[in-house]
């Protein structure tokens, strides 16, 4: 008796061993970092596997939870078939109570899994991978349900049906837990209890007719009908365990090729930002310079002509020399900031110090305008680099004095709760909100501004970026038509955190999508 079940359960034993060998063979192994996917001679070191980020873990088992789904519908309906297969084989063998009872277990099973499916694809499939984790924790334990009815499956016909029943009942229980391999093995955790639970209800069945009903009095070749589910069981156990692996190995690369792609576009796209950027640069100031320098030119032939006019003159060629080393700031500033090469010395800074030389550089520009120039100075110090914040301060002052028609600018320097500030206030034209976030963005100009067509945009994008390196935060309060005011609230700087940030910037310019 036994001749007729051992070479059926070699032949799969075997089958098994084979598909686990192909599987493992170099052929369909995906090739490791630093060697040849058809041989074991290194061509260079090995290479350590990225660390997955949570991210990319929560992705990939969606994707895998994903591929199950896909084939879940598959798996339905061979079990579907398989059931009458099991009725017509063990009709006159087993009771019609029993048979008829499995049956609808096994029904039951089978529709609860396709309402599952149907479920999957109307509200899940198309959906994030935060449905599709939180869906399968809903409904995982199906699989395992639909497992243990085909291993109670064993109850109808072990030790029950004629042997040739017996061989064709258990040679469809191996094609099932075979076939679950293919379908299951996405998921590991599905594909482990699955199997587990199959070959464990089977056992325990198994168990119980041998041990309790047949008092260990049965035949010899159930032992070893036991023996074989058990080798069985451990093989298809480890044929799904590198078929997952493969399976999580290729979604992993996928990701990871995934983001590759999304950084070199990112990255690329931040080159011909910057390019556009240089260009607009180049443009604005080649059209921003021109008027100066052809100014400047046309005063010296002016002046060469006719010396006597030297005084009329000289004024107008310092305020067109003036405005080319406007620019020549600008630029320079732009290009320190960009490549990160500004030197911070930190220091205590006196601000009344600092306000009566802003006066003293800005006073004479205001008073030409017809404007007051009032300043307001609270002792105080503060940790901070004087030169940078002299340029930012003088940025604010100048912008205050350029786009002020008529009555005042006033600097002060007060203290409060928060720290010591620097406000600058005029009675100027005024920002509209919609433009107030716009301004410190380099080149930008608030259309139809007044006076912007003077500018290079240039002068509030620096004071943004070096306010943000010193830990000096700015604010802003305008009315159109009122007026603006800046404040810059002196935080205490500290080195190494000014140099972090100047890093942070620069590195944010490289990566910026």
């Amino acid at each position: 008796m036994p001749s007729l079940f051992l070479p059926a359960w070699c032949a799969l034993a075997s089958c098994s061993r084979a598909s686990i060998s192909h599987i493992s063979s170099p052929e369909h192994k995906p090739a490791r970092s630093g060697r040849l996917a058809t041989g074991a001679c290194p061509v260079k070191p090995e290479i350590p596997p990225a660390i997955a980020t949570p991210a990319e873990s929560r992705w990939v088992e969606s994707e895998l939870i994903r591929s199950l789904m896909r084939t879940a519908r598959n798996t339905q309906v061979a079990s579907l078939v398989l059931i009458p297969v099991f009725l017509s084989v063990l009709w006159n063998d087993a009771p019609l109570g029993s048979l008829v009872l499995w049956s609808l277990a096994a029904l039951a099973i089978v529709g609860a899994r396709f309402w599952v499916i149907r479920r999957y694809v109307q509200h899940v499939m198309a959906a994030g991978a935060d449905a599709h984790l939180a869906f399968f924790e809903r409904y995982q334990l199906l699989w395992p349900a639909s497992a243990m009815v085909w291993g109670l499956s064993t109850l109808l016909y072990f030790d029950r049906a004629s042997l040739d029943d017996q061989f064709v009942c258990w040679l469809v229980l191996a094609g099932l837990a075979m076939f679950s391999i293919n379908s299951l093995s996405s998921h590991l955790r599905t594909v482990r209890r699955y199997l587990d639970v199959l070959a464990g209800t089977a056992l325990a069945v198994m168990l119980w007719r041998i041990g309790v009903e047949l008092q260990f009095g049965g035949p010899a070749y159930h032992y070893w009908i036991i023996a074989l589910l058990g080798i069985f069981w451990q093989v298809l156990r480890q044929a799904g365990l590198r078929l997952h692996i493969t399976h999580r190995k290729n979604f992993e690369l996928q990701f990871r090729n995934s983001q590759l792609i999304d950084s070199l576009t990112r990255q690329t796209q931040a080159a011909l930002d910057a390019v556009e950027i240089k260009n607009r640069f180049l443009a604005s100031a080649a059209h921003d310079l021109r008027q100066p320098v052809h100014a400047l030119g046309l005063y010296a032939d002016w002046l060469g002509s006719e010396p006597e006019l030297v005084h009329q003159l000289a004024p107008k060629i310092v305020e067109s020399t003036k405005a080319v080393n406007a620019l020549f700031d600008s630029l320079f500033d732009m290009v320190r900031l960009d490549s990160g090469k500004i030197k911070l010395n930190i220091e205590p800074v006196d601000l009344p110090r600092l306000l009566h030389d802003l006066e003293l550089q800005y006073r004479p520009l205001a008073e030409a305008r017809g404007l007051q120039f009032r300043v307001h100075a609270t002792p105080g110090t503060v940790m901070s680099d004087p030169i940078l914040l002299s340029r930012i301060v003088g940025n604010l002052v100048s912008n205050a004095v350029k786009y002020t028609p008529h009555g005042g600018v006033l600097l002060a320097s007060r203290s409060s709760a928060r720290g010591c500030r620097i406000e600058v206030w005029d009675t100027g034209l005024g920002i509209a909100p919609v433009h107030q976030r716009e301004i410190f963005r380099e080149f930008y100009k608030v259309p139809g501004h007044a006076g912007t067509e003077d500018g290079f945009g240039l002068g509030l994008y620096i004071v943004a970026r070096l306010a943000t390196i010193l830990g000096h935060p700015v604010g802003l309060a305008s009315r159109v038509g009122k007026g603006t005011v800046f404040r810059l609230l002196l935080k205490p700087t500290n080195p190494q955190d000014a140099a972090d940030r100047a890093a942070a910037s620069v590195a944010q310019l490289v990566n910026m999508p």
